[in-house]
């Protein structure tokens, strides 16, 4: 009989170990500890109740979780008790519906099948990857003598504007979800970000994000087919985020004027970094908006990607 349960203190110890033993096999597997675990749980917004674990004759055997944003988790268990798999990944889609959250998405790496496998299985499917990207700065077009539209801050009354750019490129359902992204995030402030408005000056045209600091990560230095979303690029709003230096997203409508738009972006980024160390500029952009991904392509190296997988309820 398995015995489905929400998460209590010391299932960390338990988690790791599953995981360990259920993964250690697949591509690039890296192993967790329980230190990392708990200092994850301690964090303010950890909600014990989107935690689920499988007991068999009270031994924990396997364990499945969600985020509010809609992540949902592979359900790990130990060998011999995959029976426990199912019960888990359904108390967690229980949970979400419950919840009223609308959907459901899982990210792993695109190289580990089994989790492909399943999450087809179970009425998902693939949506998009994200994509990630870099070009070195000493790489970068000539940009021009000057942009084609000024330069300004980011002010709330932009939001609405920017959030109309491309709806489809952004995991912020809302305006308001984007305003309290970007004017509220504890990570990066509004500063950040610098925008193009049209020729009568109001309306923004396009949007750029600019992130750098010497403690984030070297974008040459992490697997860029982890399924992790990068801090500040536009697509992971209200994600889990790496941190990783020289962070350049931006966001415009679709049109004959996407290059050059971008193209001013880019050089203001590259202005901005005058006086870091930083010599890349990092990007990572949905593959299912190809006027964004399309400029990527054009002027960056693909470093590599992550599938995203979805599923309504």
């Amino acid at each position: 009989m398995v015995n489905i349960r929400s998460y209590k203190p010391g299932d960390e110890t338990a988690q790791v170990a599953i995981y360990n033993a259920a993964a250690a096999e697949w591509p690039k597997f890296k192993a967790a500890t329980v230190e990392e675990i708990r200092r994850r749980y301690a964090a303010a917004d950890f909600d014990p109740a989107t935690r689920f674990y499988a007991e068999e004759g009270g031994k924990v055997v396997g364990y499945c979780g969600y985020h509010a944003n809609g992540r949902i988790s592979f359900p790990f268990t130990l060998n011999g008790s995959e029976a426990a798999a199912e019960p888990l990944f359904q108390a967690a889609i229980d949970a979400m519906k419950a919840r009223g959250i609308p959907s459901a998405f899982a990210a792993y790496r695109g190289d580990w099948p089994v989790a492909k496998e399943f999450f087809q299985g179970h009425g998902f499917r693939l949506v998009r990857e994200m994509v990630n990207f870099i070009i070195d700065i000493v790489e970068m077009p000539t940009p021009a003598a000057r942009p084609s539209l000024p330069f300004s801050p980011l002010k709330r009354e932009d939001v609405p504007g920017i959030f109309e750019l491309a709806p489809e490129a952004l995991r912020a359902r809302s305006a308001a979800e984007l305003e309290k992204h970007l004017f509220e995030n504890p990570f990066f402030s509004p500063e950040a970000l610098f925008v193009l408005r049209g020729r009568s000056g109001g309306t923004p045209a396009a949007v750029g994000l600019l992130l750098d600091s010497p403690d984030y990560a070297d974008p040459r230095q992490i697997d860029p087919n982890n399924p992790c979303f990068r801090l500040g690029a536009f697509g992971s709003e209200m994600m889990s985020a790496v941190k990783v230096k020289g962070m350049f997203s931006f966001l415009c409508r679709p049109g004959r004027d996407v290059s050059s738009l971008a193209l001013d972006l880019m050089g203001h980024a590259a202005f901005r970094l005058e006086d870091s160390s930083t010599a890349s500029l990092a990007g990572q952009v949905p593959s299912d908006v190809p006027h964004l991904l399309r400029f990527y392509q054009q002027h960056f190296r693909r470093q590599g990607s992550f599938p995203i997988y979805e599923r309504d309820f």
